[in-house]
């Protein structure tokens, strides 16, 4: 893997800064498509490719239906790269390099990004369907998830602070508001003020897919108040909240470190995202560089 061209990262950047006028969570949305890819057996770009004859897409997987998005901006991106330099940058390094720009335009931390990722014949549905953190796994879940595909606690809780923006459907966190206990009360980690919030915007048998702030402090900047609010008790997914109230969790230390000091997490975040980026990629012949980040060549 190398470092990157400059002139690319500056028409990932405009583009970007393009989509933000109409669409506030486009950022989010960016950073979320490249832990989906690399998750799925590696930084490949397998999640961009649509159905076809011969491919089942991870789009329709069930962590990603009808929740992932920003493809059309990633399609933008694609045709500008293209036209300035064509057939050079695969679409798995424009989902790294799209990361980047939107943590960097919201405030977040910058870090050089890797190039050098090769694009996937396939797509792999199944593994899409396992292989995803989901918002509702346990504590040890979560780590060996992460374990899998080589990240460890430190990297669990720095990329998790990635939800200091974007926005969640009641359908991912009503679950810890209502029936959740035995006797069948909501999760008692959530702060009673914070409780009340989320079911009035969230009623049971309401509307699934309404909208709430990950971080209602500073919804669209990239910043440590995740942190804070874990403190409060005020994370809103359970595996957030999982990483600062599981009894002796080795992961809170690491949420009152990356509150108290932003640069900390900063750099950490850096760090794993990095590490993330890293995992599996394809590169010399195998894979190719698709034209369209939708559809393998050729077809």
């Amino acid at each position: 893997m190398r470092s990157h061209a400059p002139g690319v990262s500056s028409i990932v950047k405009t583009v970007i800064q393009e989509a933000l006028q109409s669409d506030p969570r486009i950022t989010a949305s960016l950073l979320r498509l490249h832990f989906h890819d690399c998750f799925v057996h590696g930084c490949d770009g397998s999640l961009l490719l649509d159905n076809s004859p011969t491919i089942q897409s991870e789009k329709d997987a069930a962590p990603n239906f009808q929740s992932v998005r920003g493809f059309g901006v990633v399609d933008k991106i694609k045709a500008a790269i293209e036209s300035a330099c064509p057939g050079t940058v695969s679409c798995a390094d424009i989902l790294a390099l799209s990361a980047q720009a939107s943590v960097s335009l919201s405030g977040g931390p910058y870090w050089t990004v890797l190039l050098g990722r090769r694009d996937s014949l396939t797509a792999y549905q199944a593994l899409a369907n396992t292989s995803i953190p989901s918002p509702f796994d346990s504590y040890s879940n979560l780590i060996s998830q992460f374990s899998a595909v080589g990240l460890d606690i430190t990297d669990l809780v720095a990329l998790s602070g990635a939800h200091t923006f974007g926005r969640a459907h009641c359908k991912v966190f009503s679950p810890r508001l209502y029936n959740f206990t035995a006797s069948g009360g909501p999760d008692p980690t959530i702060n009673p003020w914070y409780l009340t919030t989320l079911q009035k915007l969230c009623p049971q048998n309401g509307n699934s897919s309404v909208l709430f702030d990950l971080d209602p402090t500073t919804p669209n900047l990239f910043d440590n108040h995740y942190y804070s609010n874990l403190q409060k008790n005020e994370g809103l997914l359970l595996t957030d909240q999982e990483l600062y109230s599981t009894a002796g969790a080795a992961t809170i230390s690491l949420v009152n470190s990356f509150s108290f000091d932003q640069s900390a997490f900063f750099e950490s975040f850096a760090q794993s995202i990095i590490n993330m980026g890293n995992i599996s990629p394809l590169t010399g012949s195998n894979g190719e560089i698709r034209y369209n980040c939708r559809k393998v060549n050729g077809n």
